[in-house]
């Protein structure tokens, strides 16, 4: 069956010194209303982590895209930002510390993910939530 791709969803981010990740899950809750519950959630998850790593890491982001595809049903997400410097590799976490579990977390949850460098500098932050790899309720 070929592949269905949807034109991305677009979130242009304005600087500042938090990340705006409740108007980030409202906005994606709201673009992809018909996905299933678990599905969202992990897309909701995956998206705010991608930012706060952003703001925590790169100096902030610039841009947050959702890329669909209908069959099968998949979301990409990804978050541009101004660093070149890539994300580190998944570590395990310290249990007593009250972060660093960002891309252990992204790493369990999706199918893969990455990231390229951006024309013109920095770099895009890309992760795929692919619903058939779980057992979620499935999409419409």
């Amino acid at each position: 069956m070929p592949m269905t791709v949807e034109p991305p969803l677009t979130l242009d981010l304005e600087p500042g010194p938090v990340p705006p990740l409740v108007a980030v899950r409202q906005w994606a809750a709201r673009a992809l209303s018909d996905l299933g519950e678990d599905h969202l959630v992990a897309v909701q998850l995956i998206a705010t982590e991608l930012l706060t790593n952003a703001y925590e890491h790169a100096g902030g982001a610039h841009q947050l895209r959702l890329r669909r595809d209908r069959e099968p049903c998949r979301i990409v997400i990804e978050v541009d930002d101004g660093s070149t410097v890539q994300p580190a590799v998944v570590r395990e976490a310290d249990p007593r510390a009250p972060g660093g579990r960002g891309l252990a977390i992204m790493d369990k949850l999706t199918g893969d993910w990455g990231s390229r460098p951006r024309p013109g500098g920095g770099k895009t932050v890309w992760a795929t939530i692919d619903c058939t790899s779980y057992p979620w309720e499935p999409c419409p």
